[in-house]
């Protein structure tokens, strides 16, 4: 794996290193060494998947509270994401700074996401799943996010929005 800098601070971009030969490939794609040789957090209790079926769908912009503020390792398994992250800790030098990356099965790469930062992502293509790793368990009461058009950030999407929760059209713009 190679672990590269995002430029927002904490953030990563993983990348993998795949061993080919006639059967296919092999990869790994977390080590509890190497992250924890660059500081990063190595215990994840939970993993879970989400299933997208059509292209432009838009999940975000999502994150945990402290106490529950979570890491999270994103990686797309089938298709292809535009997957965004948001610098919300204030007095980090990134502070309110945005960042997209496109996952995809085919590139292997994997976003490492830092707590206090939120998150989301867009399908760039029908029949996409993502697999996450997650540092500390779903607590609903910290369970927020910002909207995904804030004017604050001006995210830059790279489809119309075709499908997207009312949960998600609803959370407010930032304030902080």
């Amino acid at each position: 794996m190679l672990i590269a800098d995002t430029d927002l601070n904490g953030a990563w971009l993983i990348e993998a290193e795949p061993l080919r030969d006639s059967r296919g490939w092999f990869t790994r794609t977390f080590c509890e060494r190497e992250f924890g040789a660059f500081g990063l957090e190595t215990r994840f209790v939970q993993h879970s998947t989400s299933q997208n079926v059509c292209r432009g769908t838009l999940r975000g912009m999502h994150f945990q509270t402290a106490p529950h503020a979570e890491v999270k390792l994103v990686r797309c398994l089938k298709g292809a994401i535009f997957d965004v992250i948001i610098d919300l800790n204030p007095g980090s030098p990134t502070f309110r700074q945005w960042r997209g990356f496109e996952l995809s099965a085919e590139n292997q790469r994997q976003l490492y996401i830092p707590k206090g930062f939120a998150h989301g992502f867009q399908t760039l293509q029908d029949q996409c799943e993502i697999g996450y790793l997650i540092s500390d368990f779903y607590a609903p009461a910290a369970s927020t996010g910002v909207r995904w058009n804030d004017p604050a950030f001006a995210i830059a999407w790279p489809l119309p929005v075709t499908v997207m929760s009312d949960k998600d059209k609803l959370w407010p713009d930032f304030t902080g």
